[in-house]
């Protein structure tokens, strides 16, 4: 059987069928389960286990769709604003989410750069700087090919 290679890693490093189904958006008795098998790893024992890093928390709070996009499914603060706690530090899951996706701090302030509403998805996520990079791109396709992208 040939494994996926996000699954094989994510079976190492210790995640449950459920997490990584949810995280990877795949099956998880078609997909994730017979790669268990496979590659010899035991299941995981049941029962609460402690985020051991904060993406490890975001990973559990998000649902993902099926256009792409994922959903936040933790907690919001009063504004609405999806929020999570790890070490005692708060901190909004888009700029966790940023940080997944683009291995560095993000400047400024993080907001999906897709249509859709509350989306946390990694990929979807911009900082003051590629929102930046992004406008110079508009200006440089309106440039080449006339009127706006």
């Amino acid at each position: 059987m040939k494994v996926r290679a996000d699954v094989a890693e994510l079976l190492r490093a210790g995640y449950s069928n459920t997490a990584i189904a949810r995280m990877l958006g795949v099956d998880r008795e078609c997909t994730v389960a017979p790669a268990r098998a496979a590659l010899g790893i035991p299941k995981v024992k049941p029962g609460f286990k402690a985020a051991g890093s904060i993406e490890d928390l975001f990973w559990r709070r998000v649902r993902p769709l099926d256009d792409g996009h994922m959903q936040w499914d933790g907690y919001r603060a009063k504004n609405g604003v999806p929020v999570l706690r790890h070490n005692g530090c708060n901190q909004t899951a888009h700029r966790v989410a940023f940080r997944i996706a683009h291995q560095r701090e993000p400047e400024g302030r993080v907001r999906p750069g897709c249509d859709r509403d509350g989306c946390v998805a990694p990929a979807c996520q911009t900082d003051r700087i590629t929102r930046a990079e992004a406008r110079k791109v508009d200006a440089l396709y309106g440039a080449i090919f006339g009127g706006a992208a």
